[in-house]
């Protein structure tokens, strides 16, 4: 794996994409949801990439796996925050499962380098 930075990560850019995406989306919500759900949706939407950051620069492969495991809980609470818009009326059901299968996307690839690190790990 030829990583310079948590920028060259996979994952980051998946999760990168997809915070894009979410804070595109979160515009189209209505006024008064400006300090509830947009708020919400996308502190943790934004919480993905700054987990896989911070975990990166802690040069420690335990504190990496924890802090993308950190990652991983913020993209399973932006899809909950996905279900309050659906629910809401804010999306339709075409657009949750479009936003959900891009974050499963991001979820394996996560997954993938969780697996990674914890197998680099058990091979020191």
């Amino acid at each position: 794996m030829n990583v310079r930075s948590f920028m060259d990560l996979d994952c980051w850019k998946m999760a990168r994409a997809f915070r894009k995406d979410i804070s595109l989306l979160a515009k189209t919500f209505p006024t008064e949801e400006k300090f509830g759900l947009v708020s919400q949706i996308k502190r943790s939407s934004r919480s993905v990439t700054a987990n896989i950051a911070e975990g990166y620069g802690r040069y420690h492969h335990q504190e990496n796996i924890q802090f993308c495991r950190v990652s991983r809980g913020s993209l399973t609470e932006t899809l909950d925050h996905l279900t309050v818009a659906l629910d809401e009326e804010y999306i339709s059901e075409t657009q949750f499962e479009q936003y959900k299968n891009d974050l499963e996307r991001c979820l394996k690839v996560l997954n993938g380098y969780i697996n990674y690190l914890v197998k680099t790990k058990s091979d020191k």
